[in-house]
C-alpha cells in the first residue's frame, strides 16, 4: 500500500512571513519521520481570490479553474498540517478562505497544527480553526506544535532553528497523524 499523502499548508500569504521557514522545518521533520509522502502547499502560490464561487462548495460544481485546481490538490491528501500564524487572536483570512472554497475534499482527514506567534504561540488561532474544520468532518489532533516568540528561532538568514522540545512535539504529532490517517482511510472511500 502506498504511503499516505501529507500536505503541509502554509496558512500565511503575508510578505516577510515566518510561515515559510517554519513549514520548511516541519517538512524536513515529516520526511525524516518516513510515514508519509510529503507535499508543501503554499497558499501564496495557490493565490486563491476571495471566495468567488456562485454555488455552495458542498455541491462540488466549481465554475472557476482555480477552484478545480485547489480541489484536485486537497483531494490528493490523506492528512494535513496547517502552519498557522495568529493574527489579532485568530487565524489568517487566507487560510479561512482556502478552507471555505471546498467541502467534501476535506472530509475524514486528520489535521495537525504547527502554530506560531508571540507568547500565546498561535494557540488561539488553532482553537478557532478547530471550530471551522469539525463541520467538514475533519479530525483535528490533540497533539500540536506551538512555537512561542517565534522570532527567537530564526537565524540571521531567517531560517527556522528548532529545539529538542519542538522536534519531539513534531514527532509525536506525525505519529498520531499517521495512525489517524490509516484509521480514517475506509471512510475516505466513495460511499456506495
Amino acid at each position: 500500500m502506498p504511503k499516505p499523502v501529507l500536505q503541509i499548508v502554509i496558512g500565511s500569504t503575508r510578505p516577510g512571513r515566518v510561515g515559510r521557514p517554519v513549514a520548511e522545518w516541519f517538512q524536513e521533520k515529516a520526511v525524516e519521520h518516513g510515514d508519509f509522502e510529503v507535499e508543501l502547499v503554499d497558499l501564496a502560490a495557490v493565490a486563491l481570490p476571495f471566495l468567488d464561487e456562485p454555488e455552495l462548495p458542498r455541491f462540488g460544481r466549481y465554475q472557476h479553474q482555480h477552484t478545480r485546481d485547489w480541489s484536485a490538490t486537497v483531494s490528493r491528501a490523506d492528512a494535513f498540517v496547517f502552519v498557522t500564524p495568529e493574527y489579532n487572536h485568530g487565524p489568517s483570512a487566507a487560510l479561512k478562505n482556502a478552507i471555505d472554497f471546498l467541502h467534501a475534499e476535506w472530509q475524514y482527514k486528520p489535521l495537525g497544527f504547527v502554530s506560531y506567534g508571540g507568547i500565546a504561540a498561535g494557540a488561539r488561532a488553532v482553537q478557532i480553526l478547530k471550530q471551522f474544520v469539525l463541520p467538514l468532518k475533519m479530525t483535528p489532533l490533540f497533539e500540536t506544535v506551538a512555537i512561542p516568540l517565534v522570532e527567537q528561532f530564526l537565524d540571521e538568514k531567517r531560517q527556522f532553528r528548532s529545539n529538542e522540545i519542538l522536534d519531539a512535539a513534531a514527532s509525536m504529532m506525525l505519529t498520531e497523524l499517521h495512525r489517524l490517517s490509516e484509521a480514517l482511510r475506509p471512510l475516505r472511500r466513495p460511499a456506495r
